[in-house]
């Protein structure tokens, strides 16, 4: 399974939620990588075991991208390509009100 990233979510013996980051391939995982980073944190009130609730949030990478406007300039001028590129070409048109 590939690893994820992940936020990891515990109340403390006082109620208060606190939230890591990690990146895990399970669940389990997960959980196991949170408490490891909590554990010894001043600001954690101590975690109750038993019926406490761990909230483990699998997140999506974000990818960033750039482009120089000077390309997107010259693609949207374009003509011809995939349909599936005719298509996005003309719906980028609409947007930017050069129908």
């Amino acid at each position: 399974m590939p690893a994820r990233s992940c936020r990891v979510t515990i109340k403390d013996m006082e109620g208060v939620e606190h939230t890591v980051s990690v990146t895990a391939s399970t669940l389990y995982e997960a959980v196991a990588l949170g408490l490891v980073s909590m554990r010894g944190e001043e600001w954690v009130a101590g975690m109750a075991g038993g019926l406490n609730a761990v909230r483990v949030t699998a997140v999506s990478v974000p990818v960033e991208h750039t482009v120089r406007l000077k390309d997107f300039q010259e693609w949207v001028r374009g003509r011809g390509g995939s349909p599936r590129e005719v298509a996005a070409r003309s719906r980028i048109r609409e947007i930017l009100g050069l129908r």
